[in-house]
């Protein structure tokens, strides 16, 4: 599913918690509105593949509410359910 209103947190620098550390997150939008399809199908994108394997490890769901954004300059893709900061 292609999500058609953009994330609320859009454009919003945000703290996510991912592999037991908390960091800043510069939230895009979701993947599936930059990149135009499920995370599940970006191969062989390297942020794609990044979170495939780390998703499988911490069991995180297998669903499109997945974002795309930026940790410094390194783009991540990132379950909302990683999000600290809330709308």
């Amino acid at each position: 599913m292609i999500h058609t209103e953009p994330h609320p947190l859009a454009g919003q620098t945000v703290e996510i918690k991912i592999e037991g550390e908390t960091l800043e997150y510069r939230l895009e939008d979701w993947w599936d509105r930059v990149h135009g399809s499920s995370w599940m199908f970006a191969y062989p994108n390297p942020a794609a593949l990044k979170y495939a394997m780390r998703a499988g490890f911490a069991g995180l769901p297998v669903d499109d509410e997945v974002v795309y954004g930026k940790v410094d300059i390194f783009g991540h893709l990132i379950h909302v359910s990683e999000i600290v900061t809330q709308p």
